[in-house]
Formats: structure tokens, C-alpha cells, sequence
């Protein structure tokens, strides 16, 4: 597996900036395709052109990109780094495959699905080069990881590439029925020379091809990592984020945004803990890095139960006005 470049610098850290606000505006809901697509073309300067799971997500002068999502579950207090170097499957590449006969040899039906696969490849590149000033057609497929709780994110982008049946192999694999359970069936794909699963296509429920992908090492130069809630800055900062609305609202009650100085309010608000729910903000494009000590982040997680750093915070100024 390749990785492509994705952000410079500049796109990298406004893509932080933005998704840090989306996920203070989202107050705990899980991510959806259209979230990370809003991300991804306002850190690029993209003209967003709305999600839709019928076109590719990112179509503009030449640049095609379909994004793919899995959530990251059971961390157990790990880093979603740890995935990194490993080998992941995700739940549906597509649904726009049929298999007229379960019947057929396997690798009569594996050549028939990813037949169907590379033509609907092809159609997306010919979308795409039909936008293109200059006839060109970049296809990649951008992989988004994201952690349970929001903090963090993992995304890569590799060529889009339409396989060639003469390079798999297949096995049907059927399930017996387990109580409320009925059997399945479905189409095991590998890999001639690698022998690695590439595709699992399942029968029941409606066909689907579920891909078997590859996450890079941690040091990979093209792999972007996002920490966006509570970011250890250093043995004895955690940044919040927050939304910029929510910033203000603080440093308009504290003073100023210094650490001592919000680290000093968690510790007179402590003394009041005032438990609300969060207060809905709307989607903007910038959060604040809000600094404490990590004494007093240990304080704000003890006495206020929160969805996120905004919700913390906004507890925090709720707090500190109930004191005043």
C-alpha cells in the first residue's frame, strides 16, 4: 500500500481547527461522511458541494476522492495509533453490486462482482475527468478513522484502483443458522500473490462489498493524525477545545485565556458544580485551544460529568456564575 500526500502545513492545521469546532458543535453525536466532507474541503479551499451517497464525496478540477468512514470501538483508554500498522475491514465499499446466482463457482461469481465494482469506478473517474479543466482524473480513496468519543482521528488517502478479476481468487463461505440467526452466504476474495483477503461480498440483507484495508505506520509522513479534544500539550498542560463563542464567554468571566488564569476558575468553580446539559452551539469553522493545568483538567472531569471540552466548559462558566 501507497499513501498520497493530502495536507500541506497550512491545510493540516486549519483542518484541525475546523473539525475541533465541528465536534464541539456536535456534542457527542457520532460522525457522519458529510461532517468530515465539510472538514475536508474548507481546509483544502474546496467548493463544498454537498454530500450525497449516490456521487463521489469530493469532485473538483481533476481531484476525486470517496471517502470512507469506520469508527474505532473498544480502545480501552489506547490511542487510536494502535491501529496503526494493522489490517481493517470496512463495513461497505458499496451497494450498487448484484449476484444474479449464489449457485456459481466462486470465482465466477468473484470475477462477475468485481466486474461490476471497476465499472462503477470507471463511471466516478469519467464524473470527475468531465469536471477537469485539463481532462485529468485523480482517484483516491480517503480513509477517516475516528475514535468513539471524538479526541481522535486518524485519515490517509491511497489510489483509487479498479481491481482486475485476474489477480483474485474466491471461496464461498456459508454460516450455519445460530438461534434467531439464519444462515448466510458470502463470497470470500483474495489476493493471488499476497493471499491476503482483499473483499468479503455479502449475500443476506443486500449485497454489499466490504474491503479489507491497510492503516500505515504511525510514522508514515502521509497519515494525519487529530487530537481534538483534550490535547496533551505537555506533562502539565491539556488544551480544551472549544468552540470560539465559548472562549470568549470565558475570558470575558475569567479575565484571560491563560492557564492560570482558567486553571484558577476551575478550582473556585469547584466549589459550586453547577450540573447542566450542554447548550446547543452552531456549526462554525473555529475552536480554541483553551489551556489548564492538568491538576485542574483532573478537577473539571471529576465534577462535572461531560459529552465533550465544550460541554465542560460551558458548565464551567455556568459555574462560575452561579458564584459570582
Amino acid at each position: 500500500m501507497t499513501t498520497l500526500p493530502v495536507f500541506s502545513d497550512e491545510e493540516y492545521s486549519r483542518a484541525k481547527t475546523i473539525l475541533a469546532a465541528k465536534v464541539a458543535s456536535m456534542m457527542g453525536r457520532k460522525l457522519e461522511e458529510g461532517d468530515w466532507s465539510d472538514v475536508y474541503c474548507k481546509a483544502k479551499g474546496i467548493p463544498e458541494q454537498g454530500w450525497s451517497n449516490l456521487n463521489i464525496d469530493v469532485n473538483h478540477e481533476g481531484l476525486g476522492v470517496e471517502f470512507k468512514m469506520l469508527r474505532v470501538a473498544r480502545l480501552n483508554g489506547r490511542t487510536i495509533r494502535s491501529v496503526c500498522g494493522t489490517t481493517r475491514m470496512h463495513p461497505s465499499a458499496t451497494r450498487s453490486i448484484r449476484i444474479e446466482d449464489l449457485d456459481v463457482p466462486p470465482d465466477e461469481a468473484m470475477s462477475d462482482v468485481l466486474t461490476q465494482y471497476a465499472s462503477l469506478l470507471e463511471d466516478r473517474t469519467v464524473q470527475v475527468r468531465e469536471q477537469s479543466s485539463d481532462d485529468s482524473a485523480d482517484m483516491r480513496t480517503g480513509w477517516v478513522l475516528w475514535e468513539t468519543n471524538l479526541r481522535e482521528f486518524l485519515y490517509f488517502e491511497e489510489r483509487m484502483l479498479k481491481p482486475n478479476p485476474n489477480d483474485y481468487y474466491a471461496i464461498w463461505n456459508q454460516t450455519p443458522a445460530r438461534g434467531a440467526r439464519k444462515s448466510s452466504k458470502s463470497l470470500w476474495i483474495y489476493e493471488k500473490n499476497t493471499k491476503a483477503k482483499k473483499y468479503s461480498v455479502t449475500t443476506s440483507a443486500g449485497i454489499k462489498i466490504q474491503p479489507y484495508f491497510n492503516v500505515p505506520a504511525p510514522d508514515d509522513p502521509n497519515l494525519a493524525f487529530f487530537r481534538v479534544q483534550s490535547e496533551e500539550y505537555d506533562e502539565d498542560t491539556i488544551n480544551l477545545w472549544v468552540a470560539a463563542q465559548t472562549a470568549d464567554q470565558l475570558s470575558r468571566r475569567v479575565g484571560s485565556l491563560t492557564k492560570k488564569a482558567v486553571s484558577d476558575a476551575v478550582a473556585a468553580a469547584s466549589q459550586n458544580k453547577l450540573k447542566s446539559k450542554a447548550s446547543e452551539i452552531r456549526d462554525q469553522d473555529m475552536a480554541v485551544a483553551v489551556p489548564v493545568s492538568r491538576m485542574a483538567f483532573n478537577l473539571l472531569i471529576s465534577n462535572w460529568d461531560a459529552v465533550n471540552d465544550e460541554h465542560l466548559v460551558q458548565q464551567l462558566i455556568q459555574s462560575l456564575e452561579l458564584g459570582s
